[in-house]
């Protein structure tokens, strides 16, 4: 007989849910009422929210999603798709390889400016190398007289 695990029928509280996702308990409530969740976060009887495996895994996708420049509009269609279930699944794939497309774009921009990053460094670890690294400040022209 399989251990039912009371955790994953009781669910974790926002503050525990919160540290075990990385993001604030502000954070969390805020995914919720931004509709970025795919089901309805469970409550005790008292209120207070339970978060269950699925809703900590989602808030995960969330939160790399959003990590990799997916606005927020887009996170928030994405998970009605997810919550509308089976029947949209290319609409899903068409969204995801969209983004891929903008992630992909972004990585070479950033390698391209990581480049010049690497020569700036490259020549100022050669100008103090040889002992001439005052030529690589530009000079003040003097002042205009008024």
């Amino acid at each position: 007989m399989l251990e039912v695990n009371a955790e994953s029928e009781e669910g974790v509280s926002i503050a525990e849910a919160a540290r075990r996702t990385g993001v604030s308990v502000h954070t969390l409530r805020y995914y919720e009422r931004a509709g970025l969740v795919v089901t309805a976060i469970d409550r005790t009887a008292g209120g207070r929210r339970r978060y269950r495996r699925l809703d900590l895994d989602w808030i995960t996708v969330c939160t790399r999603l959003r990590a990799t420049g997916m606005p927020i509009k887009t996170i928030r269609r994405y998970a009605q798709l997810v919550a509308a279930g089976h029947g949209n699944e290319h609409e899903r794939l068409a969204l995801m390889e969209q983004h891929r497309a903008d992630v992909l774009a972004k990585l070479d921009a950033l390698r391209e400016n990581l480049e010049l990053i690497d020569h700036k460094i490259d020549v100022y670890r050669g100008r103090l190398a040889a002992g001439d690294a005052d030529r690589l400040w530009a000079s003040v022209p003097p002042a205009v007289a008024r």
